[in-house]
């Protein structure tokens, strides 16, 4: 079984993280996709994040019908903070037969050096899936001088761009600003309901 991690906050899920996820299934041949919440990420612990149990019903209805979507909660139930490293062991722990792809940016792929233990992600990682963005200059080689063996196992995916980003949909939100179709319907339906990342 080949198996893709895709890690986030989702705070909220947009079409941009379905459409790599789609993406990454079709290109990379994955049989599953697990979407990843960040409970406690170590890069936001200076920000507002919203509340896991909200997050946790946004994302679950963005994928809930896609059945090569599935949800993790490897992430929320053990203590964080949460580090990547990690939460890949734990997968190939779980699951040893499974062939693991990381799903990522090309922008964490470049910061890829300043991550928590990256020579031990590279080496717990069969492949890391990179997506590609029109026009994106990549430093794999200086990556790579760094991280010796990360080159081999990337594999880029081609996908069109999308500028859509969970802190410009809260922004929008926030300032009053059109906001709907950035997002999957049932997704829109919780902000709504919930009255979420409104400042009134």
């Amino acid at each position: 079984m080949r198996l893709g991690l895709l890690g986030g906050t989702f705070d909220p899920p947009h079409f941009a993280h379905l459409v790599l996820a789609e993406e990454a299934i079709a290109q990379l041949k994955l049989d599953r996709l697990l979407f990843v919440l960040t409970a406690d990420p170590p890069h936001k612990q200076d920000q507002a994040i919203t509340p896991i149990s909200q997050r946790i019903a946004m994302l679950q209805a963005a994928i809930a019908d896609n059945p090569d979507f599935e949800f993790s909660r490897l992430e929320i139930d053990r203590l964080g903070p949460h580090y990547a490293v990690d939460t890949v062991r734990l997968v190939k722990e779980e699951q040893p037969d499974a062939e693991v792809v990381y799903l990522m940016g090309t922008d964490s792929l470049v910061d890829l050096p300043t991550w928590h233990a990256p020579k031990g992600f590279v080496a717990a990682c069969d492949l890391l899936g990179v997506m590609r963005r029109p026009g994106d200059g990549i430093g794999l080689q200086a990556v790579e001088a760094v991280l010796p063996g990360v080159a081999a196992k990337v594999r880029f995916i081609e996908a069109p761009l999308l500028e859509i980003s969970s802190s410009e949909i809260r922004q929008r939100i926030a300032e009053g600003r059109p906001y709907r179709y950035y997002l999957p319907p049932a997704v829109y339906a919780i902000i709504r309901q919930q009255g979420l990342y409104s400042q009134e």
